[in-house]
């Protein structure tokens, strides 16, 4: 699958009589295509509507290729951030009337500054990141291959599904599946899940079944939520068991886990 989704969450589309403006908006994008954004007006239409004073009436635009996505800034007076959400603070700043520039995360979050002490952001998903296969490294130019399933494995993401493949590669219980909060807390332990919380370990997994993996979810109106989510987390672990995607050495990526308190003790 490739494009892009740019999503924006309630609420974060500026502040309107003192009170967070808009609903959340998610779209998508494929290669080639463009969306704008910025206050818009009946003259000047954009596909996604920030509202504050500061932020122009076409305030930028988004260009999608074929595995990343272009920024142009149609700003005179004011610079953009494209920060990476899982990059330990990596940003890249996008100055005024700059044209097509190319934004290398996978994760992303454009901010705009605004008249308010907060700022106006949108998220952006580029899921299409190619990785060479690991096994190829060695080969020439013209014989490298990529793999299938283009994950990273620095990402978040990918240790959701570490720690949701744990019991099966170490043969522990080949029949249950982490549910999330055991996710939240296997994964505590490491520096880059402090924060973690279930809705975030749900975000992932979905990105993982509709965006990484392709696993097609059930249509039947009739599943019950509860159904669906778990046939979701099967189908990620199945497909990612079957394939190799997860192997033995990943359990290295995941923290220590904790050992079992003594009969008689407290566990910390």
């Amino acid at each position: 699958m490739s494009g892009i989704v740019v999503h924006l969450p309630r609420g974060s589309g500026g502040v309107v009589d003192g009170e967070p403006y808009g609903d959340a908006v998610t779209f998508r994008l494929g290669p080639g295509e463009g969306a704008r954004f910025g206050r818009g007006s009946s003259r000047t239409p954009v596909e996604l509507r920030l509202a504050d004073a500061a932020i122009s009436r076409l305030a930028g635009e988004i260009r999608v290729t074929d595995d990343h996505w272009q920024l142009t800034n149609h700003s005179s007076t004011h610079s953009y951030l494209v920060e990476n959400p899982e990059g330990a603070g990596e940003y890249l700043r996008v100055p005024p009337r700059r044209v097509g520039a190319p934004i290398p995360f996978e994760f992303s979050r454009v901010v705009l500054p605004t008249r308010h002490d907060t700022t106006v952001s949108f998220q952006v998903f580029a899921p299409a990141h190619v990785y060479l296969d690991p096994e190829g490294a060695g080969d020439s130019g013209e014989s490298l291959t990529v793999t299938a399933y283009s994950l990273d494995e620095t990402a978040t993401y990918f240790l959701v599904l570490v720690a949701l493949c744990e019991p099966w590669l170490r043969d522990e219980s080949p029949v249950a599946i982490p549910t999330t909060p055991q996710v939240v807390e296997r994964l505590r332990g490491h520096a880059a899940c402090v924060k973690l919380t279930s809705r975030a370990v749900s975000s992932h997994i979905d990105y993982l079944a509709e965006e990484k993996l392709r696993i097609d979810s059930p249509t039947e109106a009739e599943v019950r939520r509860g159904d669906r989510r778990n046939g979701k987390r099967e189908a990620v672990v199945g497909l990612a068991l079957r394939f190799g995607i997860v192997r033995e050495e990943h359990l290295a990526l995941l923290p220590p886990r904790a050992e079992p308190a003594a009969p008689g003790q407290w566990r910390a």
